[in-house]
């Protein structure tokens, strides 16, 4: 019996996602992968997967999958309802599937993304070194549709845990340390700018990047009406166009661009930022490098 799943719905929106593709800026290409890191690798472990393997990432839930073969299942994540054949089920741990059965997903009361790891993980072609959907290049596979048939991979290890793991609980406001630099100086006092100011994520925020609404960063006097060629920038830089309302760039974000970049949101923190919901409220302090 070929181990498959079947996707009979997607809800919002959803994606084939791994580790992602870091190491090739140099071509173009953004490192892509899960923006919540942490929640993928749970759910792999849980499943009996390496934390590397490949999964669906689930934008507020909806995803509803039939399984062609017996597998087992973790969703992680926000706290999400999970059914599986009609039987309530949980998030958070390993759930078995029977052949037949169809497991779905509810919608997060908080939080954005769900993830599901299905043991053998997700067996479509690799680009690049990785499995995941990078919607700004197009690089991996397509967004999930219904009638999508996923291969599985090999088992490679036992469902781990028998015990629930306690949910994340995504926060409806985040206050996130800045490392300055590398064009902090386009801007009039960016400290001081940075401890008054107070944003919202925007509605139009996606895994490019994510975009702030509420006051603009002011350039200092010399740099008024002046923009940069293009140079490079990394996940987590915060660039501030010429609105002077800032964009935190994530997973799928472009590997150049054109706008000051006042900071950069260390690493660690951007899991918080995958999870905010539009009207969050965002703080940006900026740190030293070993406060971060």
């Amino acid at each position: 019996m070929t181990r498959a799943v079947t996707v009979l719905a997607t809800g919002p929106f959803a994606l084939i996602q791994d580790l992602g593709r870091p190491g090739q800026a140099h071509l173009g290409v953004p490192p892509s992968g899960a923006l919540d890191p942490p929640s993928l690798r749970l759910a792999n472990r849980l499943a009996g997967n390496a934390e590397g393997a490949a999964g669906i990432e689930a934008v507020l839930g909806g995803v509803r999958l039939r399984a062609e073969a017996s597998c087992t299942v973790a969703v992680t994540g926000p706290s999400v309802p999970v059914t599986v054949g009609g039987r309530d089920a949980s998030s958070h741990t390993p759930v078995h599937v029977r052949a037949g059965e169809v497991m779905e997903l509810g919608s997060p009361a908080t939080g954005v993304r769900c993830y599901v790891a299905i043991s053998g993980g997700i067996a479509v072609p690799a680009r690049l070194g990785s499995r995941s959907t990078d919607v700004l290049s197009g690089i991996g596979p397509a967004p999930l549709c219904a009638g999508d048939v996923l291969p599985l991979g090999r088992l490679v290890g036992p469902p781990i845990g028998e015990d629930t793991v306690p949910p994340s609980n995504p926060a409806d406001a985040l206050t996130l340390p800045l490392l300055l630099g590398p064009r902090d100086d386009w801007f009039n006092d960016p400290v001081s700018q940075l401890a008054k100011a107070v944003w919202s994520v925007s509605p139009e925020s996606n895994r490019i990047g994510l975009r702030l609404l509420g006051p603009a960063l002011a350039r200092a006097p010399e740099f008024h009406r002046r923009e940069l060629t293009s140079e490079g920038v990394v996940t987590g830089a915060v660039q501030v166009p010429a609105s002077g309302r800032p964009v935190v760039f994530l997973a799928d974000h472009p590997t150049t661009g054109g706008y000051p970049v006042i900071g950069v949101v260390p690493t660690r923190h951007l899991p918080e930022l995958a999870q905010a919901r539009p009207g969050t409220k965002v703080r940006l302090r900026p740190v030293q490098y070993s406060d971060s």
